[in-house]
């Protein structure tokens, strides 16, 4: 586990056979809870575009195929940075703000957490032009990432998860977009790291 850690990412490979068959299957099982999920999103999708006007897209695990059961659903929407105090004002009664996060070098995103169906959804505001530089990555994350790679990737999730190393577990869940966006300096949202 320490090798894969350190190196920032996992294959096929790393596993023996009989591992990565308990892998295959927890990840089989991840996908038992895809239709609830996909209704739960669309709501939380509808909700943001009718208070924001801007249409999210799906920046979380769930949207990766990378998500455990415990999961919430991570949203963003890009924005322009000098209307942030209106998003705010619109947002302030339907959502939780959680506070401004770094999201580049420069820049930053604004979080916000509302529940759906008894699922938390958070919403990232992130500037128009990192919002656009997100939705390539994801783009390449759905074109180049490999089943096995979402499999392998989500049994080292739950593995971290479930032997309650948090820290590494947090880190964890950016890797992939680290991987593909370097860019970016993926950092995680402090309260979330438990979840």
């Amino acid at each position: 586990m320490n090798s894969i850690l350190e190196r920032r990412w996992t294959v096929r490979g790393d596993f023996t056979d009989a591992e990565f068959a308990r892998a295959r299957a927890f990840y089989e099982q991840m996908r038992f809870h895809d239709e609830r999920l996909e209704k739960v999103r669309a709501m939380a999708a509808e909700l943001i575009t009718k208070w924001t006007g801007h249409t999210p897209r799906d920046v979380g695990s769930f949207g990766t195929r990378l998500n455990l059961e415990t999961s919430d659903l991570d949203l963003g929407i890009g924005y322009p940075v000098e209307d942030r105090d209106r998003l705010r004002a619109a947002l302030a009664p339907h959502t939780t703000f959680l506070g401004e996060r770094k999201t580049r070098f420069s820049t930053s995103r604004l979080v916000f957490s509302f529940t759906v169906d008894g699922i938390e959804i958070d919403l990232s505001a992130l500037t128009v032009e990192d919002f656009a530089v997100a939705c390539r990555m994801l783009d390449r994350i759905d074109q180049t990432m490999t089943l096995e790679e979402r499999i392998a990737h989500t049994w080292v999730k739950h593995l971290l998860r479930s032997s309650g190393r948090t820290e590494q577990y947090a880190a964890w869940k950016l890797v992939t977009y680290a991987r593909f966006c370097p860019e970016f300096d993926w950092v995680p949202i402090p309260e979330k790291t438990g979840t």
